[in-house]
């Protein structure tokens, strides 16, 4: 193609295609050159092939923009090539043609924006071009060899960490990205784009009072600038303090009246402290503004008790077949639409979109069952019995942790309201420090050395387990109000147990279960933030729940008898006061009849399960998957029969 033998190219392209139907280079191929060869129907039909299997793909879009400039098209090539940039900032070519078109449609301001960010790129070292290029591609791991290796030879280019720290957030090692962009910012205290990065990192790792920080030393240096009022509005949301958020989301508004990106946020922390009508109502302005916002269309089917109208589900019908949405926009809808076919008792039509937004962010993680059995077969190989017994008597001995772990959708933030409606209990949030602490012990050889946590765990000493144990309980205390216990619903630190008991040998653990097609089927119809990558397969999530058994029945027969309490769910739902008083009853805590009456609790629920919790105990989730029953073959399979109810 490089040297202008287009038949040739077109033709090996097509081979691997016959193949590989949806390789993206190939297509990518095939379209240029048939652009190329004036074949534009089937150009036009190969990029409709790529945006669909890449929907985030930069360079579709940018080809699609050369296409449709060719045939005269410049209001949809300017589109095009905006697309492009969006999903891709890095393509150079389509800032500059942007420059030149906004030119000519006389939009002297977007021409030059256009035009910087073409000298911008220009002026970054080959090196870095080629990262962003890579990270936007999604090839995150070719990417990161190249930074590391730049920053190697240039280890203050502060564009360079700021790439590299990306790099790390999207592999999950925000704990490096941390340490590079704060070491940046004191290289370029100025520089606004660093300390934006850092503010959403410092929000994943739940840093919510440094988050704000940072947030609050824009909003002092530019107060009327809408984008810094937003950022500050998500951290006073995060840190807690509603009033704060909902006023500068306000102001926002006032600047942005019908921005969709702050309509969506502001009806998220509506839906968080339970102003359920009022976050109904900014979603909405949010889908009229933007009907491609997916996240506006997912943020009301999320809120559960939601039905959309007529109107919209055929928006949202629309939505779904538009080819320009990017892949989260796409997996917003199809869940949304999901929930909207359900409610309409369509549930074949429901099940596909389910299943589509699945696929969509399957291709996105890099989960496998295999990696998930070897995870879970170490921390049964080296927590026994005799590890226990020789490590017994050390850790921090402070009481005031009650860990609730299992799957998600098993009813945990259920156990976490009745819990928190203690006056002696705090409720806080699924709290990344025990995952964030097994990822420490596990050291930089994760790939070489996998089997070094919890290998390690036999080999620390008395003051080792300890200092983890304070850590814990200190650098938690930022979430507490001040009650002698606290709750941590992180569901996936039934993985680590061991390390828990080893560390804090006093903290209640409490296991919640549910019955396995319920677990499975809520979690597969459910779109989570993070962290839940096993959920977008019906095969990884019944394996992964029955690995989840097992490992559970491990920890039950090395741990002390009672250690760790079975609560199952539908027995909350059956009997809720027995159940509360036999959860008291484990805590140490004296019965407390608001505990009962857990859904009169105000306090802010940051889980999918919000609504439910907020309204009396009742059955309604029970056997949600029977409709679904001529769909559940894999899952049922995945199961095995002694999980699977007749």
């Amino acid at each position: 193609m490089q040297a202008g033998d287009f038949a040739s190219a077109a033709a090996m392209a097509q081979a691997i295609l016959e193949h590989q139907p949806n390789d993206q280079d190939a297509l990518y191929i095939a379209a240029v050159c048939a652009r190329y060869e004036g074949r534009h129907g089937d150009a036009a039909d190969r990029l409709a092939e790529l945006k669909a299997a890449a929907p985030d793909f930069g360079r579709a879009f940018q080809e699609e923009g050369h296409l449709k400039r060719k045939l005269g098209d410049t209001p949809g090539a300017l589109r095009a090539y905006e697309l492009a940039t969006r999903f891709n900032p890095a393509l150079s070519a389509s800032w500059t043609a942007q420059a030149d078109l906004h030119t000519g449609f006389g939009n002297k301001e977007a021409a030059a924006n256009a035009r910087d960010q073409a000298e911008r790129l220009k002026a970054l070292p080959r090196e870095l071009l080629a990262v962003t290029n890579y990270v936007h591609e999604g090839r995150i791991f070719r990417a990161e060899e190249i930074a590391r290796a730049f920053l190697q030879r240039n280890p203050t280019h502060v564009e360079g960490m700021r790439l590299l720290a990306d790099i790390g957030t999207r592999l999950g090692v925000d704990e490096d990205a941390d340490f590079l962009l704060e070491s940046a910012i004191e290289l370029e205290p100025d520089n606004i784009q660093l300390r934006l990065d850092f503010i959403k990192v410092l929000r994943k790792r739940q840093k919510f009072s440094e988050a704000l920080n940072q947030a609050r030393t824009l909003i002092e240096r530019e107060p009327d600038n809408p984008l810094f009022q937003s950022y500050f509005a998500i951290e006073s949301m995060q840190a807690g303090d509603f009033d704060v958020a909902l006023a500068y989301f306000d102001k926002v508004l006032e600047t942005l009246p019908d921005d969709p990106a702050t309509l969506v946020s502001r009806g998220h922390a509506l839906k968080t402290y339970g102003r359920s009508d009022e976050a109904v109502l900014s979603y909405q302005a949010a889908t009229r503004s933007a009907p491609g916002q997916g996240d506006a269309w997912y943020g009301l089917a999320n809120l559960k008790t939601y039905r959309f109208t007529d109107q919209e589900l055929s928006a949202l019908k629309t939505q779904s077949v538009d080819p320009d949405l990017d892949r989260m926009a796409r997996i917003h809808v199809a869940f949304a639409l999901g929930k909207a076919y359900e409610d309409r008792g369509a549930y074949d039509e429901a099940f596909e979109a389910y299943a589509l937004g699945n696929r969509l962010k399957h291709q996105t993680v890099r989960y496998s069952t295999d990696q998930m059995h070897a995870e879970f077969d170490a921390q049964k190989s080296v927590c026994t019995p005799e590890l226990f017994a020789a490590q017994a008597g050390k850790g921090f001995v402070a009481p005031d942790p009650i860990f609730i772990v299992g799957l998600p959708r098993a009813g945990s933030t259920l156990i976490e309201q009745i819990l928190a409606s203690h006056p002696d209990v705090d409720g806080t949030l699924e709290l990344p420090n025990i995952l964030s602490m097994a990822h420490k012990l596990r050291g930089r050889k994760q790939l070489t050395d996998r089997e070094r946590y919890p290998r390690i765990l036999s080999e620390m000493s008395a003051e080792q387990l300890a200092s983890l144990g304070k850590d814990y309980i200190e650098s938690t205390r930022i979430h507490r109000e001040g009650a002698p216990f606290f709750t941590d619903k992180m569901p996936n630190n039934f993985r680590h147990i061991g390390l828990i008991h080893l560390i804090l040998p006093k903290a209640k653990i409490i296991d919640a279960r549910r019955n396995p097609m319920d677990c499975c089927w809520s979690g597969f119809k459910q779109l989570f933030a993070e962290g839940q990558e096993f959920t977008y397969s019906l095969d990884d999530i019944g394996n992964y729940y029955r690995g989840y058994v097992d490992l559970m029945d491990h920890w039950n027969s090395v741990l002390p008898n009672g250690r760790i309490l079975k609560v199952q769910h539908e027995d909350v739902l059956d009997d809720l006061e027995g159940q509360v008083r036999r959860l008291l009853d484990y805590c140490g805590l004296p019965f407390d009849a608001r505990c009962v009456d857990f859904h009169n609790t105000e306090r802010a629920v940051r889980t999918a399960s919000s609504e439910q919790v907020r309204q009396p105990i009742n059955k309604a989730g029970l056997e949600q998957w029977r409709p679904y029953e001529a769909h559940m073959g894999p899952l049922k399979a995945a199961l095995g029969p002694d999980l699977t109810p007749e």
